[in-house]
Order: structure tokens, then C-alpha cells, then sequence
């Protein structure tokens, strides 16, 4: 039986190379080890998510070569013409999940309302500027009734949560002194990428959760969510390198912004802009064209 993974591009702006260079670690990691890859849309924030956005990033996608094995019934370019759109995993669909996953932790006197404001939290925790503030605990005791604010938190508890990474080997975190009680819902009432990302990869049976390492500090906060969820085998991990300048300096987002929507239009071929990112992620030693087929052999 095959092992599962994911790619889960949220639809908050046009495709880019950076996105080209997940894709590149999870189809090849899935072609390479005999694992199926699942198509899902993070669509969880609605205030910046929109249509045209999933719908080029699903363009992009079939044009370079990326077919996902779970998460569409057809190519996306079939299915434009007069058929459902073929996407059943996204996360605006899943609500109910959400609820239910929320209501069991807050039956265990897990979870609490906050009416803390960002304001307030940056005021009270001191931090780093352009870090993210621990949440102080702030409304952890303070009994606050449920319709005072729909956000809710959940209780992190003190201690270690240690993880193998395919990649960079052992590692440890620690949720409640890095960012305190999660966040599962705001006061407009959206899930957050943490609780959704959690709650979502444990229904969607995800063995091993393939993504840039500057989502390493994800890590310990979505398997202690996993654990109070009632995950009995949280998944594997593997935290791949970002984009980098051929001299070793990390390329800022100015560097790479330009979509791939932009890319195509002015002429660019897919298998030179799979070259491009396998190059800059240091996959390969030089530029040149690359195809899908030959992503297996960038892993074995």
C-alpha cells in the first residue's frame, strides 16, 4: 500500500518559483519512494484567498506536469470546459470537520475564548520585532462567555515534542515557550492555518508532510494538535532547503516573485523552469532543462 503525502498551496496570490520547488520535493519524493500525492487547496482564510487565484495555480500546475494522484478526477484542462470543477479537497469544504474537531477538544476543557487583539498580545509578550509574540495566557482563566468572541484557543502544554526530519535528522521544539496556546479560530471566525493543517492531514491519512523548512516551527505545534486529537501515529517529516543565490545567499522574495502565470506569457518553457528552481534549491549543480520524469532520480 502506497504511503501518502501532500501539496497544499494556499490560493492567496499567483503560483511562483518557490512554490515550483515544494512541488519539485513532493512529486519527486512520492515518485521516488512509492508514495501518492494528494492535491489540497488551503483555502482557510478567506479574507485573501480567491477564485482566480486556485484557478491559475490549477492551471499552472497541469501545465508544468504536476498531476496529483488524489484531489482531481480529471486534468484540470478538461474539466474547464463545462464540467464541476474537479477539486474536492479544499478547505473552505471542510467546516463541519472543524466543528466537530473543536467541539471534542472543548468536551475535554481544552480549549477557552480569547478577546485578546494582536495589539494586546505585542503589547504583553515581549519580542523580538518580526518575530511572532508567545501568547501570554492571558484569557487562559478568565472564563469569558462564548458569545463575548468566537475566538478559541487551545491549551499547549509545557514540555518538549521531539521529531525525526528526513532531511536535517533529529530535532526538538517547544510550543509553550515558543508561541504559548494556540490559536484555532479568530474572532471573524476562521480556522487557522495550524488547527485546519492538523485537523486536515490527520483525516486525510498524511504519512509524510513535505514543505520548506521555513515552516520547521510548525512542526512541534501541529503534533501536539495531532496528540490532542487523537493521532496514534503522527506523520514523518522532511523540511527541504529554500531558494538560494548560486553563491549560497538565500534569495529574498524580491528575487523570485515573478509568477509563473508572468513566466509563461513572456515565452518561458516548463522544463527550463523546473531547471531553474531544481537549481536554485541546490537539487542540481547547474541550470538546464529538466522534465517530470526525471524528478524520481534527484531523490534516490
Amino acid at each position: 500500500m502506497a504511503w501518502r503525502t501532500r501539496f497544499a498551496p494556499a490560493p492567496t496570490g499567483y503560483l511562483h518559483l518557490g512554490h515550483v520547488v515544494n512541488a519539485i520535493h513532493v512529486w519527486g519524493i512520492a515518485r521516488a519512494f512509492g508514495g501518492d500525492v494528494l492535491l489540497r487547496i488551503e483555502d482557510h482564510d478567506r479574507t485573501r484567498c480567491r477564485a482566480e487565484y486556485e484557478e491559475a495555480l490549477l492551471d499552472d500546475l497541469d501545465w508544468l506536469g504536476f498531476v496529483p494522484d488524489i484531489g482531481r478526477t480529471d486534468s484540470f484542462r478538461a474539466a474547464r470546459h463545462g464540467t464541476p470543477h474537479p477539486h474536492p479537497q479544499r478547505q473552505s469544504d471542510n467546516e463541519n470537520r472543524y466543528v466537530a474537531a473543536l467541539a471534542a477538544l472543548s468536551a475535554r476543557d481544552l480549549t477557552y475564548v480569547c478577546t485578546c487583539t494582536r495589539r494586546d498580545i505585542a503589547r504583553l509578550a515581549p519580542h523580538v520585532p518580526g518575530e511572532e509574540p508567545r501568547y501570554p495566557g492571558t484569557c487562559r482563566g478568565a472564563r469569558h462567555a462564548e458569545g463575548e468572541s468566537l475566538a478559541r484557543r487551545v491549551h499547549i502544554a509545557n514540555g518538549i515534542e521531539p521529531f525525526e526530519d528526513r532531511r536535517l535528522g533529529h530535532m526538538q521544539q517547544s510550543p509553550a515557550e515558543q508561541c504559548g496556546d494556540l490559536l484555532v479560530r479568530d474572532r471573524h471566525g476562521q480556522w487557522t492555518y495550524q488547527f485546519a493543517v492538523a485537523v486536515d492531514d490527520m483525516a486525510h491519512d498524511i504519512d509524510v508532510v513535505i514543505r520548506g523548512e521555513d515552516l520547521l516551527d510548525s512542526t512541534g505545534r501541529q503534533l501536539q494538535l495531532a496528540a490532542l486529537l487523537g493521532r496514534e501515529q503522527p506523520p514523518q517529516w522532511w523540511h527541504h532547503g529554500l531558494l538560494v543565490h548560486p553563491d549560497g545567499r538565500k534569495l529574498s522574495k524580491a528575487n523570485h516573485d515573478t509568477s509563473i502565470r508572468e513566466r509563461r506569457a513572456a515565452g518561458a518553457h516548463a522544463a527550463a523552469l523546473l531547471g531553474e528552481a531544481a537549481f536554485l534549491s541546490g537539487l542540481l549543480p547547474a541550470a538546464r532543462d529538466l522534465s517530470i520524469d526525471e524528478l524520481p532520480a534527484l531523490f534516490r
